[in-house]
């Protein structure tokens, strides 16, 4: 029996599970968060696997303190010493051109997730912040560092390139890069696993921030995402996909600082910019109420899903299936068939009894369906505990 303990670092947080692996056996024994690192009102709070909860008040000026502060509660009846834990696997968001896969840590993987912060700069240094706590706390136990944007790296140089001076893409490494990769990587696994290994996939991630992937046997050739989670979609509050110059017209024409605007596209854009609504669940009933702008922008919302899917067809020469995951992904209907709907030239045949299910893998086409859809639960933190069971055998 080995305890792995999952931590995902944010800006201001640091979420965390332990497992208690046995074979291929995996059980959360625990999890909770550190929340509003660096500010006022942070705390702790644990999970246990009986459904009991605790949350401490505690000041959590750094991520180093947070880490401190989640031990603690973990050795608060879940474990007897820090020595029980195995190993430690870290989310990390952008891993770059570098990282093509999950590694262990040393000193040259911190220093190159480091370097990528200008990629992913409220991530990347508290991902740093944490690894580094960890090496002091515990500085014989291994650590694995799991980079959402590894499953993409096996797209061509036609997917990820953009049409840049060689500056740009060269020395500043713009280019795409993806995100939402481990849950991408899960679900085309777990699809596979029905399907065969030689399939063609389309991956759904819609949550709060969404992105769609073509997958071909197992590989990424394509998201929805850019060199950051701004692209793709239209999301509950990120624009997605528009025009590269509006934000300089923006500027221009209203004298709003580039933060400003980031700001704008990343926070007030997208669903919530269209309609007030920033929660998927309030856009829902109010479409289900019939409000007229709520109307409008779901057709807006699920156009743009389509139209990825339909251009990720394109790429895959075809589709044998199509996976829902995530938060919206997996628990609405509702959006699940207004998708399928657009799609029913494909020859899908949606089952409405199952499209109803939560909770589990299902399969929500009929037999008769030409492609098949899938709804397949994301579990980003049992893919980095996987792997980090993997690379310290």
């Amino acid at each position: 029996m080995k305890k792995i303990l999952v931590l995902n670092a944010g800006s201001s947080t640091l979420k965390y599970q332990l497992f208690n692996v046995d074979g291929d056996k995996y059980e959360v024994v625990a999890k909770g968060n550190a929340e509003r690192i660096g500010r006022s009102a942070s705390f702790v709070s644990i999970k246990f696997a009986d459904g009991s909860k605790k949350e401490v008040s505690v000041d959590l000026p750094d991520h180093n303190r947070a880490f401190e502060e989640v031990t603690k509660l973990l050795l608060d009846g879940v474990i007897s010493s820090l020595g029980e834990i195995h190993a430690i696997g870290h989310r990390i968001v952008q891993g770059g051109s570098i990282f093509k896969g999950s590694v262990l840590v040393n000193n040259q993987v911190i220093s190159d997730i480091e370097d990528l912060s200008t990629l992913a700069p409220l991530h990347n240094p508290a991902a740093v912040l944490v690894i580094k706590a960890v090496a002091k706390e515990l500085p014989n136990v291994p650590q694995v560092t799991v980079f959402d944007t590894a499953f993409h790296q096996t797209m061509p140089a036609e997917a990820y390139t953009y049409a840049l001076p060689e500056e740009q893409r060269v020395k500043y490494k713009i280019r795409r890069y993806g995100a939402h990769g481990t849950s991408h990587k899960f679900v085309a696994e777990e699809a596979m696993k029905i399907l065969g290994e030689k399939c063609r996939l389309i991956t759904c991630h819609i949550g709060s921030g969404a992105s769609i992937t073509a997958v071909r046997d197992g590989k990424c050739i394509d998201t929805s995402m850019g060199m950051t989670p701004l692209a793709g979609i239209v999301m509950d509050t990120r624009c997605g996909d528009i025009d590269p110059y509006i934000p300089l017209y923006i500027m221009n024409t209203q004298n709003l600082t580039t933060e400003q605007v980031n700001e704008m596209l990343n926070k007030q854009s997208g669903k919530f910019g269209l309609t007030g609504y920033s929660d998927s669940r309030d856009f829902e009933a109010a479409y289900l109420k019939g409000e007229p702008k709520v109307l409008e922008a779901m057709d807006c919302y699920i156009y743009n899903i389509v139209k990825y899917i339909g251009a990720y067809i394109a790429a895959l020469k075809g589709v044998d299936a199509l996976v829902f995951t995530a938060g919206v992904g997996e628990n609405s209907p509702l959006v699940r068939k207004l998708i399928l709907e657009r799609l029913a030239y494909l020859g899908i045949e949606l089952d409405e009894a199952k499209n109803n299910l939560r909770g589990e893998i299902v399969e929500i086409t009929t037999p008769a369906s030409k492609v098949k859809a899938f709804v397949i639960p994301t579990n980003e933190e049992l893919a980095i505990a996987r792997d980090t069971v993997n690379l310290t055998k």
